[in-house]
């Protein structure tokens, strides 16, 4: 969008979020990870974080998909940085994260790398090209509880989609609703910033996503909010609210059949196994039969050297053609 400019929403979030100085200043949970277990890669990698971007986290989730060495990754939204500075070590000195610019010196010398491998954009999320990002310029995009947070939520997967690049990944966590927010709770400025008043109804987010050219959303994991404050759950009613993390592929849209594909156990921190989604979880050597949908995920993402292909009935040994990935 040309010449895009603040909207009210986009003054008051900035003004909300300006006034916090700590996670604890947040008057409900829902810009908070749910506990859930941790990696010992990702541990590791969140203790080399600077604790003062540690202590200005406001996420919903766990933005870490798998498959990160070498990758070009936008972090929309990226706050304090703690997702940005940890995702920077992970995707190593030949990846790229694309940041907000605080404490960029402190990690690069804390990581041992030579030169910085994140760069800082000002910009809006529903203007990408604007700010000035390449189309098809990026293997994966993250966003940790910050797309509710705008007022045009398909304006902001189109754009992610355009600096895409074919094969990429939306992966993100965000709040999502029950149905189909009031306009009094819209409007409820402390909801909008504390992320409930924005959410997306989920079955929205299956048809905005569809809309844009991305494949369906692949739900990785939920968790249900408690809002915990009843002057805010008084205007909230019957809704309800979970945080959950999705994943979202440019690819071909899918004629593939279903197909059996086995893990060969070679992706840093899952070696053993990897929770594609809450659906699908490869055991590294194991044979698996997909749906086309997944299989052409797999085959025309960075998974695909990750992966061997065969057609259902075949043998149940290594076999098939691994499929290249385009840059």
């Amino acid at each position: 969008a040309a010449g895009f400019v603040d909207s009210s929403v986009h003054v008051d979030v900035k003004h909300y979020y300006g006034q916090l100085k700590k996670t604890s200043d947040l008057k409900t949970n829902a810009c908070v990870a749910p506990a859930q277990p941790v990696p010992a890669f990702i541990r590791q990698a969140l203790k080399k974080v600077h604790p003062e971007v540690t202590d200005r986290y406001y996420g919903c989730g766990l933005v870490v998909p798998e498959c990160l060495e070498g990758c070009r990754i936008l972090d929309l939204g990226s706050g304090s940085g703690r997702d940005c500075y940890m995702l920077s070590q992970l995707v190593g000195e030949k990846g790229h994260v694309t940041v907000a610019k605080t404490y960029v010196d402190y990690h690069m010398q804390e990581f041992g790398f030579k030169k910085p491998n994140v760069s800082f954009v000002q910009g809006y999320i529903e203007a990408l090209s604007e700010a000035g990002l390449e189309k098809s310029s990026f293997d994966l995009i993250i966003s940790n509880c910050v797309v509710n947070l705008s007022p045009d939520k398909r304006q902001v997967l189109a754009e992610a989609y355009s600096v895409l690049k074919d094969g990429g990944e939306l992966y993100f966590s965000d709040v999502y609703s029950s149905g189909r927010l009031t306009e009094e709770i819209k409007k409820h400025k402390v909801l909008w910033g504390e992320c409930l008043g924005g959410a997306l109804w989920w079955e929205d987010l299956l048809q905005l996503a569809e809309e844009v050219g991305f494949s369906p959303p692949r739900l990785v994991t939920a968790n249900v909010i408690t809002v915990d404050n009843k002057d805010l759950q008084d205007v909230l009613g019957n809704f309800k609210f979970v945080s959950a993390t999705y994943r979202l592929f440019k690819v071909p849209k899918s004629n593939t059949k279903p197909c059996q594909v086995m893990y060969n156990g070679d992706i840093t921190g899952v070696e053993d196994k990897f929770q594609f989604d809450c659906q699908y979880t490869f055991k590294a050597d194991e044979v698996v039969e997909v749906d086309g949908e997944v299989a052409s995920i797999l085959a025309h993402s960075r998974f695909a050297e990750d992966f061997t292909f065969q057609p259902p009935g075949g043998p149940c040994g290594p076999c098939g053609v691994k499929p290249t990935v385009s840059n």
